[in-house]
């Protein structure tokens, strides 16, 4: 396979094939983020993306998933995402879903009938950075979207049958602002209705602009038992009416957490309490990576 510079999937797409349909990350302003700073943004050639698929077809005989990277490869037209789609179905007929990093303005810039034509054509799942539910904080991290921006965004896909899978990072308000994250994040989950939630935990490497607050202390970070009270409380403020996928089992995160919410939000906190009880569980700092 050919790549340029970091590749970046989720969690989930650990096993998947990845293919850069995009070079880094149209945005690319994130406080926090650094995974694309050593890139300019571009659309790769469609025809390379194509030749990458038998590129793969020669090397390898099954292939279950594909992730379509990097930081937003919904910015794509829909008629170039839908020559993908058809390559990835003619070439990999094996393959059972693709997945997509997606930008909010980039869902809300599809027609519901272009996401729904891609759900047909084998778009089965797109991973949206949230962040936080808070405006405030959007709007410190630089992330270029409003909270009710990221619910349209997330409804759409919903309803056009995409999966939507969306993350938040424990810790991104601060010290200063841990429980408006809190109670805001679980309040726009609430009204986002996703099928998955991802929970990381704040790291901030040096080619982050945040990296200069906290070295200045403009910036506090969270301790570990600071960051399971925020969670707890995020979780409090979540209220659901279809079942979600809750998952903080990052590398980055202190304590993994996993379960379906509504149904297993007691068992949640009550985890979480006992990891305040016996702090020793939590990993040590060490081992935690990005």
């Amino acid at each position: 396979m050919r790549y340029e510079g970091n590749v970046f999937r989720p969690p989930s797409e650990a096993y998947s094939l990845i293919v850069q349909a995009t070079i880094g990350c149209a945005h690319n302003d994130c406080t926090f983020c650094s995974m694309y700073k050593d890139k300019k943004f571009r659309v790769r050639d469609i025809e390379e993306v194509l030749e990458d698929f038998d590129l793969a077809r020669r090397r390898y005989r099954y292939i279950e998933k594909v992730f379509l990277a990097d930081g937003d490869a919904l910015v794509l037209k829909n008629s170039d995402l839908m020559r993908i789609l058809d390559k990835i179905r003619t070439t990999l007929p094996e393959c059972q879903r693709v997945g997509i990093y997606a930008a909010p303005h980039d869902i809300l810039r599809k027609t519901p009938e272009e996401l729904k034509e891609l759900r047909e054509n084998g778009l089965g799942i797109a991973y949206m950075g949230v962040e936080s539910g808070s405006a405030q904080i959007l709007k410190d991290i630089k992330k270029g979207v409003t909270p009710e921006e990221m619910v349209e965004a997330c409804q759409k896909l919903n309803e056009a049958g995409i999966l939507s899978s969306v993350t938040f990072i424990s810790g991104i308000g601060g010290k200063d602002n841990w429980r408006e994250h809190a109670v805001e994040s679980g309040k726009i989950i609430s009204q986002m209705e996703p099928d998955y939630v991802g929970l990381l935990t704040l790291m901030v490497e040096p080619m982050a602009p945040l990296y200069k607050d906290i070295l200045e202390g403009k910036f506090e970070l969270l301790s570990p038992e600071e960051v399971l009270v925020e969670t707890a409380e995020m979780i409090r403020h979540i209220e659901l009416t279809k079942t979600c996928v809750f998952r903080s089992n990052h590398a980055s995160n202190y304590l993994n957490l996993r379960g379906n919410l509504p149904e297993d939000k007691e068992l949640l906190l009550r985890t979480i309490a006992y990891a305040l009880n016996n702090i020793g569980v939590l990993k040590d700092e060490r081992f935690r990576a990005l």
